[in-house]
């Protein structure tokens, strides 16, 4: 299966629970959330999310109750 590459917009479209494109940049330059690419330096390098980042960052979120957080 090919990977695919999601836009900052995508994500947030699809993925609502990660909040809009200027919370993922923000959590970008917080060093948190999920993995991704940048395809050039500073401002002008575009940003992609592969969706099995998205997809494990998201588990790694989820908390089983009863369980410790």
């Amino acid at each position: 299966m090919k990977e695919e590459f999601l836009s900052p917009k995508q994500v947030a479209r699809e993925y609502p629970v990660l909040g809009t494109t200027s919370a993922l940049a923000e959590r970008r330059w917080r060093g948190e959330g999920p993995a991704y690419l940048k395809t050039g330096k500073g401002r002008a390098g575009r940003v992609f999310y592969r969706r099995s980042a998205i997809e494990d960052f998201l588990a790694e979120c989820t908390v089983t109750p009863g369980r410790a957080a």
